[in-house]
């Protein structure tokens, strides 16, 4: 019999090679879209009631082209209304047979691409990073509006009009690889929607629970399917890397009651040794490839923490090297607020404060900056001052665990 989680699993594998399919065949990505989730939501009532059918792509084929055959019927039907006049009827019994022949003529060859291709549209720059990331998580992740909505903190009915707009937005757009002269820039945009993906998984900006792991998870699913579709790109590796030495340390960030632990005191025989293993292999053989990016970087500078023994053996003289050839890479205010914690590391905590002072309009507002500076005024013994941060970052967070450590710091700098 199979599991709850082995069955999505296998719904998750199936969804983009099933509405691959769907949208090559007759080309309307709003419509196969709606057709294959409600077509993955008949899958999940059936099959734990009946068991997996012997050809599940199929079985998910041909339930697609009878909820087209009914949303396209439907849609009809509204259009009639709304017209008050008679549609040939000739017509629509036409299409009508036409949807249900081709999805009922059984399964197709598996098409290895259509899966990127789908990641690809989803990930289109017409997009929001937003909508970009509900998309993706819907259309090449499976999972339901519902779903996405619990993960992001937001209503059903305003993550279904979230998603609505993307598809929307996407309705003109052929399905297919885009242009070599645009595939690289397009690429691009993939890998920031799964780090984005990823990072608010790992640190979830608001809620009760610091970590959301279905959706960094997620991310690092869809970034390992990128990168054997790609092998050999030193940026898509490299983030593969970084999910995946980043994620090893979720054991040991929080504590018994949900505590934020932060990573100077995380215990390390929590740490997932295979993932730092496996990250370490990806992100040497990235940054073996010549010209390195972001992510291969970022990745180096996760492992440079995972291999440490404990935290006093950290090698922040490398890190802030990384730290300086990121910094090169990517203009980013908060590249120079981590590598501000690095020179204090190794300079001490002065230069870090004189390497924030620059961030007061760039990260005007951000909780972090005034975390940071609460840190490094800790570092320098100024308890007053560390703790006025520390409760203006506190004010500042909407993730509840941060507020509670932040608040926590506070208090302990004023005693």
């Amino acid at each position: 019999m199979t599991t709850p989680d082995a069955l999505e699993d296998l719904l998750r594998e199936l969804a983009p090679q099933v509405l691959g399919v769907v949208i090559r065949r007759y080309g309307d990505f709003v419509l196969a879209e709606d057709a294959v989730q409600e077509a993955l939501i008949a899958a999940t009532t059936h099959w734990r009631r009946d068991g997996v059918p012997e050809n599940p792509r199929g079985w998910l084929l041909q339930t697609a082209g009878h909820k087209l055959t009914d949303i396209h019927r439907s849609e009809q039907a509204r259009r009639r209304r709304e017209r008050s006049a008679t549609v040939d009827a000739s017509l629509d019994a036409g299409l009508d047979a036409g949807l249900d022949a081709g999805l009922d003529a059984g399964p197709e060859a598996a098409d290895t691409d259509d899966t990127l291709r789908l990641l690809f549209l989803c990930c289109h720059p017409a997009l929001t990073p937003a909508s970009a990331v509900a998309l993706t998580l819907r259309a090449v992740g499976g999972l339901t509006t519902a779903e996405i909505a619990r993960a992001f903190l937001v209503p059903e009915a305003t993550m279904a009009q979230r998603i609505s707009r993307a598809k929307q937005t996407l309705a003109g757009e052929t399905f297919g690889m885009p242009s070599s002269d645009e595939r690289a820039q397009r690429l691009l945009a993939v890998l920031k929607v799964l780090y984005l993906m990823f990072n608010e998984g790992y640190a979830a900006t608001a809620g009760d629970d610091l970590v959301r792991v279905d959706l960094a998870t997620e991310a690092t699913r869809l970034t390992r399917m990128l990168a054997a579709a790609v092998p050999g790109d030193g940026e898509v590796t490299g983030l593969l890397a970084l999910m995946l030495l980043t994620d090893a340390r979720r054991p040991a960030r929080t504590g018994p009651v949900g505590e934020l632990v932060p990573l100077a005191e995380q215990h390390r025989s929590l740490w997932n040794r295979e993932q730092i293993a496996e990250g370490v292999v990806l992100v040497t053989r990235a940054m073996a490839g010549g010209v390195v990016g972001e992510y291969q970087l970022q990745a180096a500078i996760a492992a440079a923490h995972d291999t440490a023994s404990s935290a006093e053996q950290t090698d922040w003289k490398q890190i802030l090297r990384l730290y300086g050839l990121l910094a090169k890479v990517v203009d980013s205010p908060v590249v120079t607020l981590n590598r501000a914690v690095a020179a204090a590391m190794v300079h001490g905590p002065a230069v870090g404060l004189e390497l924030l002072e620059p961030l007061d309009e760039q990260l005007k507002g951000s909780y972090r900056l005034d975390a940071v500076r609460g840190h490094l005024y800790e570092m320098l013994g100024d308890d007053e001052r560390a703790a006025e941060h520390f409760r203006r970052a506190a004010r500042r967070t909407t993730s509840l665990p941060e507020q509670r450590y932040l608040t926590g710091k506070a208090a302990l700098r004023r005693r």
